[in-house]
């Protein structure tokens, strides 16, 4: 059994990497081998050996790329998709964050990605879709449960004949504001029972978030262009442990060990 990191990063500094990473070497019992792609950077994509996938956050605008790595990347995203249409005693499991999640919906033409009025920045309350209270990942978690948000750009209007073709369901919804305006964001979708994205950072580490966003010079820069109360509320849902920890402990976790039981059972099969 084989994992592939698709790390969209482009070598931005970021915190994304070392969680995910981390998060998978504790499975290394479980994988004969796991490798990091540099799809930005190196036109990096895994072949169709690989039997796991989770492809990266990263920054930039999700609609726009250099004509190759992105090209690389939905060839890789096509390919797997009609792997799982040939082959459905033997599939391939995706998960897909923030960053190429949003990729991820525009390729499939399932809503629209705009940028946002302003950007999402903190820990924020996220709302299970009708569909998604029952989904894996979420049914140990509470209603609302909490997420790490970071992000410009935004999927809305989702485009409800194309969920129907192609049997994918909206699982999670931005937080419910009575007082804004403006059409709630798709945070999460399944496209199938092994493919699946949300918009937040599930790997976010409460650890390295709290580390990060105490320095006096974070601290200085949330507070004067966020405001001192969601300076305060971001390291109180950091400290708190029903929150982002356990968003933490549970969303990758569970697909990981989702998707390795259902590859065992599936290559016994085969064997």
């Amino acid at each position: 059994m084989k994992l592939a990191i698709l790390d969209l990063y482009d070598g931005t500094p970021n915190q994304g990497m070392r969680c995910i990473k981390d998060m998978v070497a504790r499975y290394e019992g479980d994988l004969e081998d796991w490798k990091v792609f540099d799809v930005r950077g190196k036109n990096e994509v895994p072949d169709l050996s690989y039997d796991i996938f989770i492809s990266t956050g990263g920054p930039g605008n999700p609609l726009e790329g250099d004509g190759v790595w992105d090209k690389n990347y939905y060839n890789w995203l096509d390919s797997v998709w009609s792997w799982n249409q040939k082959n459905p005693e033997d599939k391939k499991h995706v998960f897909f964050i923030c960053h190429s999640f949003q990729m991820m919906v525009n390729h499939f033409n399932l809503a629209k990605i705009t940028k946002r009025y302003s950007k999402s920045f903190g820990t924020f309350p996220v709302h299970k879709a009708a569909k998604g209270i029952d989904d894996p990942l979420f049914k140990e978690l509470p209603e609302p449960f909490y997420i790490a948000d970071f992000r410009d750009f935004q999927a809305v209007e989702a485009n409800e004949e194309r969920f129907t073709e192609i049997g994918a369901k909206i699982i999670a919804l931005e937080k419910y504001r009575p007082h804004v305006a403006l059409e709630r964001a798709i945070m999460g979708i399944r496209l199938s029972d092994e493919i699946v994205g949300v918009q937040f950072h599930p790997e976010a580490d409460p650890d390295g978030m709290l580390l990060h966003f105490s320095s006096k010079k974070q601290e200085q820069h949330i507070k004067e262009n966020y405001g001192v109360e969601k300076y305060d509320d971001m390291i109180e849902h950091l400290n708190d442990e029903d929150k982002i920890n356990l968003t933490h402990d549970t969303i990758l976790p569970t697909f990981l060990e989702n998707a390795i039981k259902t590859i065992v059972a599936a290559k016994s099969v085969m064997a």
